[in-house]
């Protein structure tokens, strides 16, 4: 990715585009159990304390203490066989770094007493971009939710159990969003639908030639 998805100070009350991918892109999700942990994991840093207590009542006390519910927002998220997405609103000094040094480090202890491993999973550190465009911002969405689709994973979009877009559409969700800031662009959840179905063929296409772009 470009370098200037290298952010190292995040501003409050701002959004950012936060990436990661693994090691040598390998795959870092193998199987079911391997998406639902880490959507744990989101879930468990990311959604207030009563409702974690509800959801995982074995969850450690001590990690109530390192909750970020305050702090971080989940705007929109994808989770890819060997990367994800995350689009984060950041709310006080710090919180996306903190967010994502516990996530990776939690998902990559699973991921290596399950796979009997050692070392990095991830490919160094998160990669982020600011988003101080109102335009980007929508689009940018769209882009996340219909990674599955454009790299060929799944045909539709809403059965896709691994991103935000299906909670869009009021599906039930293993980890909810944040959407109200995204929802107030369009008149109805069915303008949002389209947003994205009237653009994955374009996508697709774009995907094809992606190796003649020059960064």
């Amino acid at each position: 990715m470009p370098s200037k998805y290298v952010v190292r100070n995040f501003a409050e009350d701002s959004y950012y585009h936060v990436f990661n991918r693994g090691v040598e892109k390998r795959n870092i999700f193998l199987d079911e159990e391997d998406y639902t942990t880490l959507q744990s994991y989101l879930f468990k840093y990311l959604q207030p304390i009563e409702k974690v207590a509800e959801k995982y009542p074995d969850t450690p006390v001590r990690l109530y203490g390192k909750n970020l519910s305050e702090e971080v927002e989940l705007v929109a998220y994808c989770l890819m066989p060997n990367h994800f997405h995350l689009l984060l609103k950041q709310n006080t000094k710090d919180g996306v770094s903190k967010l994502l040094k516990r996530v990776t480090n939690a998902y990559t202890l699973y991921f290596n007493q399950k796979n009997d491993r050692i070392g990095g999973l991830m490919q160094g550190r998160f990669r982020a971009a600011g988003i101080d465009n109102e335009s980007l911002f929508i689009h940018l969405v769209r882009y996340i939710h219909l990674n599955p689709v454009v790299s060929g994973l799944t045909q539709d979009l809403t059965s896709y159990r691994w991103s935000s877009y299906g909670d869009y559409l009021g599906q039930p969700a293993e980890l909810p969003s944040s959407k109200s800031k995204v929802l107030s662009y369009f008149p109805s959840v069915g303008a949002f639908k389209g947003f994205h179905e009237d653009q994955i063929d374009y996508a697709k296409d774009l995907e094809k030639i992606k190796h003649l772009a020059i960064d």
